[in-house]
């Protein structure tokens, strides 16, 4: 409940941290914020170029937009944990010289990395009208997917900002962790083709977070069915437990922030 209060009598910090996020990640490009489109779209054209010939064919139709949908929740997820791992040492200087709830500046991250999301959508919406794909009442599902993502992507920051300022090789052993974690989340792929799969690697794949999550924008957007609630719900309250640990963590780590940075 303090942090709620917090939040809104820092309100408008808030708010100027996540326009600085923003701002800050396309400062001095000539696209900006369009970087939000172009990025990502690039990525899934190269993958969409390439990983069919290495599957020999993808057994997808319209397999680009397959990609994109996986693609852009994983971009959102990977570039926060990077950024929300790195930002409390990024604002050391502000820490030290200004009292704010710390708890800002992770929560920052995560809100400016869900608008350039919300933004870069637009391209799915462009697939899916133009591929024939549409829309089904399905959608209706979205927030509640969004807001898994949501609470998954800052209860992990919450964690690894508050002892990346203990321990500073943790920002590389979250790249390397990251990196890893892509080819065992159904992005290129789905999960139907690790049916047969020896029993471990189907359970790991299966009890992925961001799997579970990747796996319910596909059921809504691209095959337009209902996601699968239970596994859905299972991640949101373990995002929410997450979230309640991460806090405390942070919070009692947050008090020797200032003098290890």
């Amino acid at each position: 409940m303090k942090l709620f209060k917090d939040l809104y009598a820092y309100r408008e910090l808030l708010k100027s941290n996540v326009k600085k996020e923003i701002r800050g990640k396309y400062k001095g490009s000539f696209l900006g914020i369009l970087w939000s489109f172009v990025s990502p779209l690039l990525m899934t054209l190269v993958y969409a170029i390439v990983f069919p010939f290495l599957m020999r064919g993808a057994g997808y139709e319209h397999y680009t937009t397959f990609l994109i949908i996986g693609i852009l929740p994983w971009t959102w997820f990977t570039t926060n944990i990077a950024q929300g791992t790195f930002t409390i040492i990024g604002n050391g200087p502000i820490i030290k010289k200004v009292y704010f709830p710390r708890e800002i500046l992770p929560i920052s991250v995560v809100s400016s990395g869900l608008v350039n999301f919300l933004i870069s959508c637009a391209i799915i919406a462009i697939f899916l009208i133009c591929t024939g794909i549409g829309f089904s009442i399905n959608i209706l599902w979205l927030p509640l997917i969004i807001l898994t993502q949501y609470l998954l992507t800052l209860g992990i920051i919450f964690i690894t900002g508050a002892i990346n300022v203990y321990v500073r090789d943790l920002e590389y052993i979250i790249n390397f962790i990251i990196q890893m974690l892509f080819y065992g989340t159904p992005i290129l792929y789905s999960v139907d083709m690790f049916a047969k799969a020896p029993v471990l690697i189907k359970t790991l794949i299966n009890t992925n977070p961001m799997g579970i999550i990747i796996t319910s924008y596909r059921d809504i957007l691209y095959w337009g069915n209902m996601p699968h609630i239970k596994s859905l719900l299972i991640v949101l309250a373990f995002s929410i437990v997450l979230c309640a640990v991460g806090l405390a963590i942070f919070r009692k780590l947050s008090k020797g922030f200032a003098e290890e940075i």
